[in-house]
C-alpha cells in the first residue's frame, strides 16, 4: 500500500521554523498563496510579531511535526538545521509516521544558507520514512523574497523536489535546480561571493565618488546607466547614500556566509583575494557594533579605512 499523500497544495497547513528575515518572508509568501502558516522560533514573541493568531503559533518543533505535512527551515546556521532535524524534540525524532505509515513523511524545505558538505551528509542520515528532504537557499534579499524576486535554488530528489511543487510555486516563482542536496548551499555561497564583492564595490565607488566632491545620488544614476551596472546598485545604492541601514539581509549574516565560503575554499586549495577583503570589512563592522544592521553600512567601514 502506497503511503498517504503529503500535503502541500494551497489550503493546506505549512510550518515556517525560524522566523527571521527569511523565515518571515517565507511565511508572507505562503499566507499570500493561501496556505495556512504554523510558525515557531526560539524568540516566543516572534510569531506575535510576525501577526500570526494564537493558534498558528507552535509551541515547539515537535508541535509542526504533529501538525504539518510540510515544513519550511529557515534558521540561522548548520548547527541549527541539524538540531532541528535531528535533535531530541526535532523533525526526524517527533514525526511519528505510524506502524502502518498512516501519515507521510513530514517534507522539509530547508532555505537557510548552510555548510554544503554537512547538509549533504544530514541528507543522507535523516530516514526517509520521516523526512523528505529538499534544500532551497533562496538568493537575493528578504525584501526580493517577499516581492517573489528571490531566486530558489533547489537540491534534492526528483520525487521529493516534486511533491513540494506548490509550495515551491508559492516561495520561488523562479528557481533552478542545481543537483543534490548540499549543491544549493554550492551555489548560494559562489552566487553570495559575488553579490558581496558587488556591494563592496558599489559602496567603495560611492564613496570614492564623494570625497571627490560628485553629489553620490546623482553619480549613482550615472553609474546605472554606465557599464558597470548591476542589480546590486538597485538593490543597495539608495540605502547606502541614505545610511538606511535597517536589515534585508544584516551584517552577520553575510559574515557567517563567507566564513562558510572560506571554509570551502581551504578545503578546496583555492584563495579567495576578494572574498578575504569582504569577510575583513565585515568584521570590521561586526567590531564597530553593526552586526545586526543590513550589509549595506559595508559603506561604513570603508568609509572608516582612511590613511
Amino acid at each position: 500500500m502506497k503511503p498517504p499523500r503529503i500535503k502541500t497544495t494551497p489550503g493546506s497547513t505549512i510550518g515556517v521554523i525560524g522566523l527571521g528575515l527569511m523565515g518571515s518572508a517565507a511565511a508572507a509568501r505562503l499566507t499570500s498563496a493561501g496556505f495556512t502558516v504554523i510558525g515557531y522560533d526560539v524568540d516566543a514573541g516572534a510569531a506575535e510579531r510576525l501577526g500570526l493568531p494564537a493558534d498558528q503559533r507552535a509551541r515547539s518543533i515537535a508541535d509542526i511535526a504533529a501538525r504539518c505535512d510540510c515544513c519550511v527551515v529557515a534558521v540561522f546556521n548548520t548547527a541549527q538545521v541539524e538540531e532541528v532535524l535531528e535533535g531530541t524534540g526535532g523533525l526526524a525524532a517527533s514525526r511519528d509516521t505510524g506502524a502502518e505509515r498512516e501519515r507521510p513523511p513530514l517534507a522539509v524545505i530547508c532555505i537557510s544558507t548552510c555548510d554544503p558538505d554537512a547538509i549533504s551528509a544530514l541528507a543522507g542520515r535523516l530516514p526517509p520514512e520521516r523526512i523528505a528532504f529538499v534544500e532551497v537557499p533562496v538568493s537575493g534579499t528578504s525584501q526580493q523574497f517577499v516581492r517573489g524576486d528571490g531566486l530558489g535554488l533547489v537540491a534534492g530528489s526528483d520525487a521529493d523536489v516534486a511533491r513540494v511543487a506548490p509550495v515551491l510555486d508559492a516561495m520561488v516563482p523562479k528557481r533552478h535546480r542545481v543537483g543534490k542536496p548540499g549543491d544549493g548551499g554550492r551555489a548560494k555561497l559562489a552566487i553570495n561571493l559575488m553579490l558581496g564583492v558587488n556591494r563592496a564595490a558599489l559602496a567603495e565607488g560611492l564613496v570614492f565618488a564623494e570625497r571627490m566632491g560628485l553629489d553620490p545620488t546623482a553619480f549613482l544614476a550615472v553609474a546605472r546607466d554606465s557599464a558597470a551596472y548591476s542589480q546590486i546598485m538597485d538593490v543597495k545604492g539608495a540605502k547606502m547614500i541614505a545610511a538606511d541601514f535597517t536589515p534585508h539581509g544584516k551584517v552577520n549574516q553575510s559574515m557567517k556566509d563567507f566564513a562558510l565560503m572560506l571554509e570551502q575554499a581551504k578545503r578546496l586549495g583555492q584563495r579567495l583575494p576578494l572574498g578575504e577583503t569582504y569577510a575583513g570589512l565585515m568584521q570590521g563592522c561586526i567590531d564597530n557594533g553593526e552586526a545586526e544592521l543590513d550589509n549595506g553600512a559595508v559603506i561604513r567601514e570603508i568609509r572608516r579605512r582612511v590613511e
